[in-house]
């Protein structure tokens, strides 16, 4: 019996596979939101469907500013996922940290800038709550898959999502430690904001590569960044594994389910229904 779970990986840098995946096919999903970063991997694990999306591409070809978060989501959506489980590398912006730890994130500061950021807009203005952007249920189940697999974890964290592609500042990097971020990183924004209007559970799992560059002497290079990747992607691998086969037999609803209930304002008789027409996975539990 089939669960009914179906789980999305957002599999950032140093995640570019699934442990135990089986009966896997690479399976192209066309968007009406355009090219998503690649094929989705779909398969299962036990009894639970999965669903891989390398967000950088397989061979990591699109840079952070270029990906397109809304192809990306919508393709999710199209492929049946009812969560999504997000894995980014970040950079630490607190001492206790450090390379090599998580950090499961449950806020966000956006400092992007012209990335679409949003599937609606006029003809269909819809204003979705972030207030509380990741789904707790699925941050607890991964906090407890992490702690499995005896990785060291940070709960409660704030992202900041940077613009990049160049790493910071240090003026910058010290100014977002005390605006309160505790990781940095180039990709949660606008994705985050776009599986909550999608009305997909959504969970972020920084994987720490570095300390940015507020820490005197400190200067992060790529090189660097990809062996702790390397490090790191290995329990990422086992982490993702061991929550998906903890998953519990029954999916309970998630009021993240019916994130857009009281969220559209426009009135039906101003429906753009070009655009309606491009919802159709995203939003279609609103057109029946």
């Amino acid at each position: 019996m089939a669960s009914p779970w179906t789980i999305g990986i957002i599999g950032g840098s140093g995640l570019y596979a699934i442990a135990g995946l089986e009966e896997q096919q690479w399976i192209s999903i066309e968007s009406p939101w355009g090219e998503p970063s690649d094929a989705v991997l779909c398969g299962r694990i036990g009894d639970v469907r999965v669903r891989f999306l390398p967000r950088h591409g397989r061979g990591h070809p699109i840079s952070p500013s270029e990906l397109n978060s809304r192809a990306n989501i919508d393709a999710l959506k199209r492929a049946g996922c009812t969560d999504i489980l997000a894995i980014s590398a970040v950079g630490s912006l607190r001492e206790e940290i450090a390379p090599g730890h998580f950090a499961l994130v449950d806020q966000f500061i956006d400092r992007t800038m012209g990335r679409p950021s949003s599937f609606y807009g006029s003809g269909f203005v819809t204003h979705v709550s972030m207030a509380d952007p990741v789904c707790p249920r699925l941050s607890q189940m991964a906090a407890e898959a992490l702690t499995a697999a005896q990785g060291t974890i940070a709960t409660g964290a704030t992202y900041l999502a940077m613009e990049g592609p160049q790493f910071s500042t240090r003026a910058e990097s010290r100014m977002y430690r005390e605006w309160g971020a505790d990781v940095i990183g180039m990709t949660a924004m606008p994705e985050a904001k776009l599986a909550r209007e999608a009305e997909l559970p959504y969970a972020l799992v920084g994987m720490v590569t570095d300390y940015d560059c507020w820490r005197e002497g400190d200067e992060v290079d790529v090189a660097q960044v990809v062996a702790q990747m390397q490090e790191n992607g290995e329990l990422a691998r086992d982490m993702v594994l061991r929550f998906i086969k903890a998953l519990p037999a029954e999916r309970e609803p998630s009021p993240i389910d019916f994130a857009l209930d009281d969220a559209v304002i426009t009135a039906p008789d101003e429906h753009d229904e070009e655009l309606i027409a491009k919802l159709d996975a995203v939003s279609g539990r609103l057109f029946g």
